[in-house]
């Protein structure tokens, strides 16, 4: 799907990419000219290289990554160089490199490093082992990458994931308020099993943005770690992003729940009568509306509303509905008591967008 470029400055994800694109093709060039142009050393391929694989979504990332590839560097050079020694460069000596290689980079230490011992060790014994000027040169460039992409992360612009994460909290409550209002609106006609079984989809599909609004969060606790910028120190305790994702998690569970109520042979809107049928249907719109225009004091006066009309049908005499009663209210109020308080943290300060215009 295509987006305006309207909408995409407004996108934090979009900015985000558009940053470390620039960011990583920076740290390459700089390395290049670095170890080309100001230190003239021979071959200085493995310095872009290095700098490309090295600029991460995190400072924190780019350190530890960092330290492995070097790491992963020096034992290329010194195996390659030892193989070529006793075997030459031969089909043999490939192999024996690239086996050796792979074992060790299989150490859970190396990580994602895991064929950098392999790739690199490749490079070196074919382009030159036996000269000790270029061995050193290869740890030399890779040194300059890694530390001009370490530079690169930390002095431009350095990530702080938040806006991300915050952003997709948003979305995620706007679209919890949605399903709750076309629930309402289908309520008003005939529910059917199909009508059930929809929104249950639905719910579902917003149980997988709780799961990547939770990857976020993490990503953005982590590019706190070692960020020099001053806004990092409210990014580096994520309690509150994780109480919100809990209160929303309970919600889109009470919707579920709700779905599934609704979809049964008894829960329907001309069984109920109107009574119980029209202020609980009203309720639940406006509940939704409420969430999605992030408004706690709405939600409180749908609550009294709520608690008012169960004490009315206490009294009533349609107790034989009252199990259907009982489960929708009950629904109803875990909602909004999960999100009232999502609803008094929005909207969700975020720092502006570069050369984002300002929502009115």
């Amino acid at each position: 799907m295509c987006f305006p470029l309207s909408v995409r400055v407004r996108d934090p994800l979009w900015w985000n990419d558009v940053v470390q694109l620039a960011k990583t093709a920076l740290a390459a060039v700089v390395a290049w000219v670095v170890a080309e142009r100001v230190l003239d050393l021979p071959q200085p391929f493995l310095a872009p290289w290095a700098a490309l694989l090295v600029v991460h979504a995190t400072v924190y990332r780019t350190v530890s990554r960092g330290l492995r590839q070097v790491v992963a560097t020096v034992i290329a050079v010194l195996l390659a160089s030892a193989v070529g020694e006793l075997l030459g460069l031969s089909t043999v000596s490939v192999a024996t490199l690239l086996v050796v290689g792979l074992v060790v980079g299989a150490m859970p230490w190396f990580g994602a490093e895991a064929t950098t011992v392999a790739t690199t060790g490749l490079i070196v014994l074919t382009t030159g082992f036996r000269d000790d000027t270029v061995l050193i040169s290869r740890l030399f460039d890779t040194g300059i990458g890694i530390v001009v992409g370490l530079l690169v992360n930390l002095l431009v612009w350095p990530p702080l994931r938040r806006r991300a994460s915050d952003r997709a909290l948003d979305r995620i409550d706007d679209g919890i308020g949605a399903l709750l209002v076309d629930v309402a609106e289908g309520l008003r006609d005939d529910v059917t099993v199909e009508d059930a079984t929809a929104w249950i989809d639905r719910s579902r599909d917003l149980d997988e943005e709780i799961d990547q609004a939770w990857a976020l969060v993490r990503q953005a606790e982590e590019s706190a770690r070692w960020n020099p910028r001053r806004s990092a120190r409210e990014v580096r305790d994520p309690g509150r992003s994780h109480a919100l994702l809990r209160r929303m998690e309970q919600a889109i569970a009470e919707i579920r729940s709700m779905a599934r109520t609704l979809g049964g042979q008894n829960a329907h809107r001309e069984r109920w009568g109107d009574v119980f049928a029209g202020p609980w249907i009203e309720m639940l719109g406006d509940t939704g509306r409420a969430t999605t225009e992030a408004d706690p004091a709405a939600m409180s006066a749908v609550r009294t509303r709520l608690e008012a009309l169960t004490d009315q049908l206490r009294s009533s005499e349609r107790a034989a509905d009252w199990p259907v009663y009982g489960a929708l209210i009950i629904n109803l109020r875990n909602i909004l008591d999960a999100m009232v308080d999502v609803a008094a943290a929005n909207p969700i300060g975020q720092p502006p967008l570069p050369m984002g215009r300002r929502r009115p």
